[in-house]
């Protein structure tokens, strides 16, 4: 091997290579495969567009475009590859998305919130909205 570097987003390792027979040189790109372990044991590989696909839903009549979807679920990939596992709770996957959520919009974290934590009643919107307030 002569080379090898981290792609930027984390999710692949480019090699450089030396055949040691015809000494020409090549390039492999080696990728993580995420898998998500879901509430019901069932696994399934990791999808960015679930992840989109979800926040879209609790951004229905509020200003986020689908660019700001697409940075989200990077955004998302990234933090649950930061965490150097194979297999992701979807728990996991749901607390990632919440960061980047109340940076993007507010109203749209606490749909998501609501949905994702079990809101019960409206104590537990009130208890949502203090936090996003002392932030």
């Amino acid at each position: 091997m002569t080379d090898s570097r981290v792609s930027e987003d984390g999710s692949a390792i480019r090699r450089r290579r030396l055949c040691p027979e015809c000494e020409r040189r090549f390039t492999t790109l080696e990728q993580v495969q995420l898998t998500v372990i879901k509430r019901s044991g069932a696994v399934e590989p990791f999808a960015r567009e679930k992840v989109v696909s979800g926040v879209r839903k609790a951004c229905k009549g509020r200003p986020v475009s689908e660019d700001d979807l697409a940075r989200l679920g990077q955004k998302v990939e990234e933090a649950i590859r930061s965490l150097g596992q194979a297999e992701i709770p979807a728990e996991e996957i749901g607390l990632a998305t919440l960061e980047p959520l109340r940076q993007l919009d507010q109203v749209v974290y606490l749909r998501f919130a609501s949905v994702y934590e079990n809101y019960a009643c409206v104590e537990d919107f009130e208890a949502g909205i203090a936090e996003l307030r002392s932030v």
